[in-house]
């Protein structure tokens, strides 16, 4: 099981679709998501209803629950999961910026990646963050992902270019032949 003694990864349950529609329809979210149109409760409904493996979908989303509320505080995506070069992307999204700040990702992190490399089996995880987001350069980076590329002017968001970073994490494991 994906969890510590505050919160737990799980699979997307029918009852998610009411939160799934209020963070993918949030414009702040958008940023990000590079989402510029609302998804229908139907679309997100079929979405949670068509989620059945990660190596067939390629993707995986997990709800972060706190354990002792039960309140959803966002997802994490392990996304563009490519299993014959053993990589694949992560994003995290901690809904409530009033739950920012307080350790979740941290959390997430330290759950989800033993999880992808020794579960899942991937050599690399990477990620994309835009550069004025430093709280998350900063997390990603204090997990040994490291920079490897910028891309200016990447993300166009309320008339305003914004640079991304790109961030890798190799684990580099006996039997991965490095």
């Amino acid at each position: 099981m994906l969890e510590d003694d505050r919160i737990k990864l799980r699979a997307l349950e029918p009852a998610d679709a009411d939160q799934l529609f209020l963070w993918e329809n949030d414009p702040e979210n958008w940023k990000v998501s590079n989402t510029i149109t609302p998804f229908s409760r139907q679309v997100l409904t079929a979405y949670i209803d068509s989620v059945n493996d990660v190596y067939s979908d390629k993707q995986l989303r997990l709800v972060i629950e706190h354990k002792i509320s039960g309140e959803a505080l966002g997802a994490v995506d392990i996304f563009e999961c490519d299993f014959k070069n053993r990589r694949a992307g992560i994003g995290i999204l901690i809904a409530d910026p009033a739950n920012r700040g307080e350790g979740t990702g941290r959390r997430v992190l330290s759950l989800v990646l033993p999880y992808s490399f020794d579960i899942l089996g991937l050599h690399q995880m990477y990620c994309n963050i835009l550069s004025d987001n430093e709280r998350s350069l900063r997390l990603f980076e204090a997990f040994g992902f490291e920079r490897c590329g910028l891309k200016k002017d990447w993300v166009l968001y309320n008339g305003k270019f914004f640079d991304e970073w790109t961030l890798q994490k190799i684990n580099h494991r006996p039997d991965d032949g490095n």
